[in-house]
């Protein structure tokens, strides 16, 4: 076997598939019973009609994501619903703040729609160059110097006190809620970051929702991989190093246990050193019916940040980054079912997705927290629950071993890993171990489903390993 990828994320299964094209002979090794790491989605324990996804539910880069773009999701029978209502976020003394895929609209609806343009329109306009750079190795020139800077000067304002240049508690809770999908300390440059990346593609290409869950997302790309040659084994850990070259769809610290005393002294302190953010609990609801919202256009919203006002969503990061539960914690949720109605069963139940934020490694059960924050918005929540399913941060990792103490970006989000990566290396994919390489979240350009970071290490390893210099053709 020329190629053996441990883990099977999104991440891996891109590594995975970017080997085979090229003609290498390529395994992947996957310890959960399911492939698809972040993307995947299983059946209700007691209503099997009714699915919820197992990480990621919404996917704003299942199109614009230069892998995904290549890859071609909707080519390969993926169908993307793109919904006119991207995200919202409800305030607690007034209407809604909605973003819509089209800019014009949202800015018609905002108190200062003027300040969201000025942020957002420049971006939006060449919402390419916005995706390559922040997507991007970190490490080359950018194609679009004028973009890089527009998008810098950005940056800086909505990563220090000058965010407040954003005119309009609306609209700042708005940008706020989305920022916060990095689950960092507001403000921040790596939330600077995500928030406008987000917002430009919700304006732009959309936020793609996949039809029947994100597991069709990995489904699609074990097809193509098996289509190549590519064998998946699904339900054993690695726990001695593979023959070969080896590529880690894993969170960095699994090379302790994999490689032991065969690590580099040097590198095994970094890994010891290396530390995980603040984590999520998931609590997945099945509704008898629609959420009865205040305002009622949410009902035709698929992603909603629960956060409160700017100044509410800041303190809750401040104090999970600091250790502490926060009374009111940032809440994200999903109702796919809004673009999907076949994730409607025969009697009318549905999925509703919810990440709460929590301080690292939290055995606390939100439940009830979550519940209550949508009780503040939607008087009656509690009539249309049908079952809950919670999943506390501690125990995150049972169901993907990347998500240590429940951080969903495997430690990476933070903006001096999503240059340097894992340990400060050249190559941030490549360790020092002779034929390993990473691919997870843990490097550049960090987490999200948009397969970069195995992009990356797998160009990295063809060049290296094998003396590929030219990249495969991804089309179908």
């Amino acid at each position: 076997m020329d190629v053996t990828v441990v883990g099977s994320g999104p991440n891996g299964l891109t590594a995975a598939v970017i080997c085979a094209r090229a003609g290498l002979s390529v395994q992947v090794i996957e310890a959960q019973p399911t492939f698809g790491g972040g993307s995947r989605t299983a059946a209700d324990p007691e209503f099997s009609g009714v699915s919820h996804d197992i990480c990621s539910a919404v996917h704003p880069l299942a199109l614009a994501s230069p892998f995904m773009a290549q890859f071609d999701l909707p080519a390969r029978g993926v169908k993307l619903a793109v919904p006119e209502l991207a995200y919202a976020n409800p305030l607690p003394d007034g209407p809604a703040a909605i973003a819509y895929h089209d800019l014009d609209r949202t800015c018609d609806g905002l108190q200062h729609g003027a300040s969201w343009r000025r942020l957002l329109g420049p971006l939006v306009e060449n919402f390419g160059a916005v995706v390559q750079l922040l997507l991007g190795d970190k490490r080359s020139v950018p194609l679009t110097p004028l973009t890089a800077a527009r998008m810098g000067l950005r940056m800086i304002t909505q990563a220090t006190p000058l965010w407040g240049s954003l005119a309009g508690e609306d609209a700042r809770a708005l940008f706020t809620g989305v920022a916060a999908h990095t689950i960092s300390r507001m403000p921040s440059l790596v939330s600077a970051a995500a928030g406008l990346m987000l917002a430009t593609l919700a304006h732009s290409v959309g936020w793609p929702i996949p039809a029947g869950g994100s597991q069709a997302i990995a489904d699609a790309l074990v097809a193509d991989l098996r289509a190549h040659g590519g064998e998946l084994t699904s339900g054993v850990e690695v726990t001695e190093p593979p023959s070969g070259v080896v590529l880690y769809d894993t969170a960095p610290t699994a090379l302790l246990r994999i490689y032991g005393d065969l690590l580099p002294p040097r590198y095994a302190k970094a890994l010891h050193r290396y530390r995980f953010g603040p984590g999520v609990a998931k609590v997945d609801f099945v509704l008898s019916d629609d959420i009865p919202w205040s305002d009622t256009r949410l009902a035709q919203v698929p992603t909603v940040h629960l956060g409160g006002s700017r100044e509410q969503t800041a303190h809750a990061e401040a104090e999970v980054a600091a250790g502490r539960h926060a009374d009111w914690p940032m809440v994200l949720a999903a109702t796919p079912h809004v673009c999907d109605p076949s994730r409607i069963d025969a009697n009318g139940r549905r999925p509703l997705w919810t990440y709460a934020h929590v301080p690292s490694g939290s055995p606390v059960d939100q439940t009830e927290a979550v519940t209550a924050i949508f009780e503040r918005f939607a008087p009656g929540f509690r009539d249309v629950v049908v079952a809950a399913r919670s999943v506390p941060a501690a125990r995150l990792a049972d169901h993907n071993a990347n998500y240590v103490g429940g951080d969903i970006g495997v430690g990476g989000n933070s903006a001096w890993h999503a240059i340097v990566g894992p340990t400060p290396r050249l190559n941030p994919w490549s360790t020092p171990i002779p034929k390993a390489y990473l691919c997870s979240a843990a490097t550049p350009p960090g987490g999200g489903v948009h397969g970069m970071c195995g992009y990356y290490a797998a160009r990295t390893v063809l060049k290296r390993e094998f003396g590929i210099r030219e990249l495969p053709k991804l089309a179908p």
